[in-house]
């Protein structure tokens, strides 16, 4: 991996989440950056667990899709697409045990939370007898949905991912393994795990920054941050930073779009990046890179009228 493309990790694609989060707990804000408001941890999600492994809402009438938030994220992140969709299709707004208020259920347990999620998504659709559903993730949820995809390659239609990466660890130099990134990462891990409560607040606020633009979606995603739980947050952390789906993206049959950000905090020109992004997705057969610019990691929340006329023409499959 070139030395560009190590810096479009580490400044794109949602790597705030591995490495703004351990980082965060360790040193305190600049004191030139304004005090963070208060912010309450998000409602708790009420609805049954499924599998043990997530709970979903579903909205609308039409053909199946089914959407995966971040890490720590709520299915809200999605809410301009299924505002804009107006009941076309039926989404299947997933919201994976243990993040923003959803009770950890079986992700409590072990220390993998995506790939268990994936097989119980996987399930569901068995059991609910969707037709090959679309999938759109974000983040670990775009992960998982290439996952999804490379697992079960009968039981979807087409992917979308958004602002994910296939191996994280890259950040670290192009020789990276799933066991080199494994020792580098789990004492951050741990130290996610023994953070105090005032610590484990002043790193969900400095995290915000990072991920979304104006102040409130970061106090919105602070309080998905704040009512996650504490485990099941830092061994999702600890599977995201190890997982190297690079192996699997010749598994996937799906058409796949891939949206990610772009803005001044690159240091590379934008050609770069998107040969640096082309790079890193090669191994997909059939894929749509689609760069979105002057955004940060949540696309949805950044350029929400650009991510649902994306998404809208994904569904419809142009």
């Amino acid at each position: 991996m070139s030395k560009p493309l190590q810096i479009v990790a580490a400044a794109t694609l949602g790597l705030a989440l591995l490495t703004g989060a351990v980082r965060a707990q360790a040193q305190a804000a600049p004191a030139t950056a304004p005090a963070a408001p208060a912010v309450q941890p998000a409602a708790p999600d009420t609805l049954p667990l499924i599998h043990g492994r997530f709970t979903v809402q579903v909205v609308g009438h039409g053909p199946d899709v089914i959407l995966i938030p971040g890490l720590s994220s709520s299915r809200d992140t999605f809410a301009a697409l299924v505002k804009a969709d107006a009941g076309r299709h039926r989404l299947h707004l997933v919201q994976l045990a243990g993040f923003a208020g959803t009770p950890a259920g079986d992700n409590a347990g072990g220390d993998k939370v995506a790939a268990p999620t994936v097989e119980a998504i996987a399930e569901y659709i068995r059991e609910a007898k969707l037709k090959r559903p679309a999938v759109i993730g974000h983040s670990l949820g775009g992960e998982s949905a290439l996952m999804l995809a490379a697992h079960h390659p009968d039981l979807v239609s087409r992917v979308m991912v958004v602002d994910a990466f296939p191996f994280y660890a890259l950040i670290f130099g192009k020789d990276q393994t799933p066991e080199t990134a494994a020792r580098q990462l789990a004492p951050w891990r741990d130290g996610m795990l023994k953070s105090d409560d005032a610590s484990w607040r002043k790193a969900s606020a400095a995290q915000t920054l990072a991920l979304v633009t104006a102040p409130e979606h970061q106090r919105e995603v602070q309080s998905w941050m704040l009512a996650s739980d504490r485990a099941v947050t830092a061994h999702a952390f600890f599977e995201l930073g190890t997982t190297d789906l690079r192996p699997e993206l010749p598994k996937i049959a799906a058409p796949t779009t891939v949206l990610y950000a772009y803005n001044s905090f690159i240091p590379l020109p934008a050609a770069v990046m998107d040969a640096n992004v082309a790079e890193m997705y090669a191994g997909l057969k059939s894929v749509k890179l689609i760069r979105v610019d002057d955004s940060r990691h949540f696309i949805s929340f950044d350029k929400p009228e650009r991510f649902v006329a994306e998404a809208e023409r994904f569904l419809d499959g142009r």
